[in-house]
């Protein structure tokens, strides 16, 4: 990896890191699962967040640390007695660091079956830009 890329790069920053939270809700927290792209006009975040509801998503950008938080309510089984149970229930927490000018006007996020996708737009200054060669 270049220098150029490593500046470039998008540092994660484990929950508990230097985002300073307290929660206020007892129960599990786990790190959701996220795959990151970039090309010259953005950045983009997938999220998996199995059981989130899309109101039940917060996802903030401040002084250049993008934070997910969200918060899953434990499913009704009815009638029924849980005899065994593989899946866990518990919130999701991640945070990262952003080195890239980010455009915070033009930022999105949606949520569709489960995963959450930021499209973080990159201002006009970390563009690539293409020097043209002049001949002498």
């Amino acid at each position: 990896m270049t220098e150029a890329e490593k500046s470039r790069e998008v540092k994660k920053q484990e929950a508990g890191g230097s985002v300073a939270t307290e929660r206020t809700r007892t129960g599990r927290i786990y790190m959701p699962n996220v795959d990151i792209s970039e090309d010259r006009d953005k950045l983009a975040l997938y999220a998996d967040l199995p059981g989130v509801g899309d109101e039940d998503v917060s996802v903030t950008l401040e002084n250049d640390v993008l934070t997910i938080e969200a918060k899953v309510s434990p499913v009704e089984i009815g009638d029924h007695r849980l005899s065994y149970a593989e899946y866990g229930v518990g919130d999701y927490f991640r945070s990262f660091t952003i080195t890239e000018p980010i455009d915070r006007d033009r930022i999105e996020a949606k949520m569709k079956d489960g995963v959450l996708r930021i499209v973080l737009p990159k201002k006009e200054e970390a563009k690539p830009k293409q020097i043209k060669i002049q001949a002498e």
